[in-house]
């Protein structure tokens, strides 16, 4: 155990070994300390308020409802008479705008809701009203009325690199606010889930059921990802947790608030993940150019490589499906792309879905 905690507080004393010149070059956040020790208790203490609990009521048939084969909520659980369980599921939500009271959180917490509560860090209790939901992102907008909300600013989740500390906070096991700590450990990770828009950042920071919907924040106290997905073979971490990307969620968000519903652009591409380029280029190998598409007129062609797109680089197929996916329909992109070595730049209207 003592080897264990050892090993947790490497990474906090080597950063605190840092000169305050050194971390402010490094945009490392100067850490804090309570009685010669560091820690990350003021952080958490400030951005704590803005992460909520969720609390959804819902009906479903007793054989389709997996919070029946876990012992923690089975007892919420009372069979009527047609075969309908009312159900009690537990997630997580994040207070991104107080003024009018909006809550990000993941559409599957609040899949088929009867009603949706909301429980601040200070102990109110709030009926939410559901703005809209979108499968595909897995993102959901709450609207809750209250006053003395805070909000959680937003990061620049393009700007994370693997290897950066993250906090994650929720509400797991529907047991109250849980704090825990660790790494970006991957980007741009996708196949989780068919049919669905995925980029996600992936953490080894503890996350488990009712984490979802719940705060991804970087050192500085800033969202970078909303928690919604865990790979476990119990269903429990074991170190492999996934967010949306706050640049993701922001955009659904606008598009929800705005209208709903959200409307997806395309490029009109196939392309692959770019593997074992010798040139050390980072970006997507277009395979597939679809006739008459945006990118078909624009002028791409089979074997171009994307490497930016509006001037942000592409990381990977997912990346680039996501960045294009959530750009207005109709609007125009700049697309930079390698072609026999020569850099090229086309304008490329997208479509929709």
């Amino acid at each position: 155990m003592a080897r264990r905690c050892a090993a947790m507080l490497l990474p906090l004393l080597m950063l605190a070994a840092l000169p305050a010149a050194a971390q402010r070059e490094s945009s490392v956040p100067p850490l804090l300390f309570r009685d010669g020790v560091p820690t990350l208790a003021p952080l958490v203490d400030r951005v704590m308020p803005s992460v909520v609990s969720v609390s959804v009521v819902h009906s479903a048939p007793q054989e389709q409802n997996p919070l029946l084969r876990d012992p923690v909520f089975r007892r919420f659980f009372q069979p009527d008479d047609k075969g309908q369980r009312p159900a009690l599921a537990a997630g997580s939500g994040v207070i991104v705008d107080a003024a009018n009271g909006y809550v990000l959180t993941n559409a599957h917490v609040v899949a088929n809701a009867q009603r949706i509560r909301v429980t601040l860090s200070d102990r109110r209790t709030l009926d939410a009203r559901l703005v809209g939901a979108d499968r595909i992102s897995d993102i959901a907008v709450l609207r809750i009325a209250a006053e003395r909300l805070t909000a959680l600013p937003l990061g620049d989740s393009d700007t994370i690199k693997v290897g950066d500390y993250v906090v994650a906070i929720g509400n797991p096991f529907g047991i109250g606010q849980t704090v825990t700590a660790g790494i970006v450990s991957g980007l741009s990770r996708s196949g989780l889930a068919e049919g669905r828009l995925e980029n996600f950042i992936q953490t080894d920071a503890p996350i488990n059921p009712g984490n979802s919907g719940g705060a991804l924040i970087d050192l500085h106290g800033r969202l970078v990802g909303i928690n919604s997905a865990i790979i476990g073979p119990s269903g429990g971490n074991v170190g492999i947790g996934f967010a949306v990307p706050t640049n993701i969620a922001h955009a659904v968000m606008g598009q929800l608030v705005s209208s709903g519903k959200v409307r997806y652009a395309r490029l009109g591409v196939g392309v692959t993940d770019l593997i074992g380029d010798n040139r050390g280029t980072e970006g997507v190998n277009v395979t597939r150019v679809e006739p008459g598409s945006g990118a078909d007129r624009a002028g791409l062609r089979n074997g171009d490589i994307i490497v930016a797109v509006d001037g942000r680089p592409v990381r990977s197929a997912a990346d680039l499906r996501s960045r294009v996916a959530l750009a207005p329909v109709d609007s125009t992109v700049k697309v930079d792309v390698l072609r026999n070595d020569r850099s090229m730049t086309f304008d490329v209207r997208l479509s929709g879905l």
